[in-house]
């Protein structure tokens, strides 16, 4: 199988990585100083809970390197899903599927009228980050959720045999919310105090507030018809023991000067809230505390 993976972020090179490892052709279309870095040290170095290895891959900055494709991972943020859509699309074969690893639940969404190929949404599940240019290291997890289609099936199967467990169902919005709860519970927080999951509830009211976003995400959610799990805070709250040391995406875009996906996170909520008149005051001051984070740092390097 053919396989591009459309912004080779930590998770995109990770799932390129392991596919590679397995046999499959690869190609990564990242940033520049990844790519110049996979092609200085012939691939990318990937540092698993499993082993450590340096894999041999494709890597380019342009999008016409998912041009023959069978399987495309889509794994750029959440607000260049539009403009990197329209970039790959001239690109990208008839039978081509597209796979959104994406953070936030409307990505695939967005991205389906953009394009001719059928573009499945997925739950991602990994802990990943990049150690620097070209360098992943993964702290754990790494299966995926997606969602049915005419290849769903067989792609399950092959991503399956290269060690990254997947499944495919037809309510993969569930999953999708699911992981957006979770999300917006520990990545503003993370973000602000730039502290790792496991450091979160040394202060007293974290809990509360974590509890509080649950149920503002999981009126919001009844009300489009998704279906949370019963213990969704205790799903929350189990997080800080598998991951005690992870910082959330958020906080990693944050101390890096990146523009954050709060927006599809907490401000998705918020907005989906106030389209349905149900309160979110927690989520917005979560988000808004995020947006004041990069407008100060945004300042900042003007002054520089």
């Amino acid at each position: 199988m053919k396989v591009a993976v459309m912004g080779a972020g930590a998770v995109g090179c990770y799932f390129g990585a392991m596919l590679a490892r397995h046999g499959h052709e690869v190609v990564l279309i990242g940033r520049p100083q990844h790519v110049e870095a996979m092609h200085g040290s012939g691939g990318v170095k990937l540092d698993s809970k499993a082993f450590a290895s340096v894999i041999l891959v494709g890597a380019t900055t342009e999008p016409a390197g998912v041009e023959g494709a069978d399987l495309v991972l889509f794994c750029v943020k959440s607000g260049d899903t539009e403009t990197a859509g329209r970039a790959m699309a001239p690109f990208l074969k008839d039978t081509a599927t597209i796979l959104s690893l994406q953070n936030g639940v409307d990505n695939s969404a967005r991205l389906q009228p953009l394009l001719r190929q059928a573009v499945v949404p997925a739950a991602v599940y990994v802990a990943t980050e990049m150690a620097g240019p070209g360098h992943v290291l993964h702290h754990g997890r790494g299966d995926l959720v997606i969602g049915a289609s005419a290849a769903s099936e067989s792609i399950a199967v092959q991503l399956s045999a290269a060690a990254i467990p997947t499944k495919v169902s037809d309510r993969v919005v569930d999953q999708l919310w699911a992981k957006l709860v979770i999300n917006c519970a520990y990545n503003a927080l993370s973000a602000v105090a730039q502290l790792p999951y496991g450091r979160l509830f040394d202060v007293d009211g974290v809990r509360e507030v974590m509890r509080n976003v649950v149920e503002e995400c999981a009126a919001v959610a009844d009300a489009l018809g998704v279906a949370l799990p019963n213990d969704m805070y205790a799903s929350v709250v189990a997080l800080v023991t598998a991951m005690p040391d992870q910082y959330s995406s958020t906080a990693q875009d944050v101390a890096r000067g990146r523009p954050s996906e709060i927006d599809f996170l907490n401000g998705y909520v918020v907005r989906k809230g106030a389209e349905l008149n149900i309160p979110t005051p927690v989520n917005l001051t979560l988000h808004s505390m995020v947006k004041l984070k990069e407008l100060t740092h945004a300042k900042s390097e003007g002054h520089a």
